[in-house]
């Protein structure tokens, strides 16, 4: 089964402040690679570029400008990237009037939705809701609070 994750689990990945979310993010990816059961959107890469060049309060970037370029060309090679068509705008439209998503969250969950993806792996959304035919799962939930 193929699984979406989210921008937030790529960045976590880079991200020392958070040493538990960065060991989460890395087992997940790797375990990813291995199995090649992740796919990750066009949406992704945007964002994450964005959020790991933009400076952040008391500390520089987590990445500069090429290292965050090498890392999204990494994850083209490693990774099936999916991309947004009219089909997929339409069901993120839906998505956020029917569940009350904010547009990006719903642009994410529709590529699951669009490309068969049946788990996205997200912290923003509420762990284990289903969206459609989506379940959402919080990597970074400890296992007793999962």
């Amino acid at each position: 089964m193929t699984a979406l994750v989210d921008t937030n689990v790529l960045v976590y990945r880079f991200d020392p402040r958070f040493p538990e979310k960065q060991e989460r993010a890395t087992r997940l990816l790797a375990g990813a690679v291995q199995s090649g059961s992740l796919s990750l959107p066009h949406q992704a890469l945007v964002e994450f570029m964005a959020a790991t060049t933009r400076p952040l309060k008391r500390t520089g970037p987590l990445l500069s400008p090429g290292e965050a370029r090498e890392e999204i060309e990494s994850m083209l090679l490693t990774f099936d990237i999916l991309y947004p068509d009219a089909s997929l705008v339409r069901t993120a439209l839906r998505g956020a009037a029917a569940y009350g998503l904010s547009w990006f969250d719903a642009h994410l969950w529709a590529y699951a939705e669009h490309f068969g993806c049946r788990i996205l792996y997200s912290e923003d959304f509420q762990h284990g809701r289903v969206y459609g035919s989506v379940r959402i799962v919080n990597p970074f939930l400890k296992k007793d609070a999962a």
